[in-house]
């Protein structure tokens, strides 16, 4: 008997919005697509400071590894001084994050314009003034 595996495999598309890298994903984040996000990850979060949106809106599966992909670039963008938005409204993505206890390790928009229209958490001019 053959197996057949269907896939529906990871898709990006990517540009820049006054500044900021938006990297829209399509298609399942899962074990065979964690390791190429995660090297353009790494491309996208090198320099000091990346402002990086996430669009996952049309990701229709996320895993254990498509996690971790997203937590290493939470990580080095943080590490770098820089800023990482999920855009997504996916009750079943939002579930898995709150399961991992990842819910607040992201900064998530349901709207792509909300997470380009955000405000950092900490701004240093905000500090700046005070």
């Amino acid at each position: 008997m053959t197996e057949i595996h269907t896939t529906a495999a990871l898709r990006s598309s990517e540009r820049v919005i006054a500044g900021t890298t938006v990297l829209a994903l399509s298609g399942e984040l899962d074990l065979l697509s964690a390791q190429p996000l995660s090297g353009r990850l790494d491309m996208l979060t090198a320099g000091p400071h990346p402002d990086l949106v996430l669009d996952l809106r049309t990701v229709s599966f996320v895993d254990c590894a498509g996690l971790g992909a997203l937590c290493r670039a939470r990580n080095r963008t943080a590490t770098r001084g820089g800023r990482l938005r999920l855009v997504t409204a996916n009750a079943g993505f939002l579930r898995i994050l709150r399961h991992a206890q990842l819910g607040g390790v992201f900064e998530i928009h349901a709207r792509l314009s909300n997470a380009l229209a955000a405000r950092p958490e900490f701004d240093d001019t905000s500090a700046a003034a005070g």
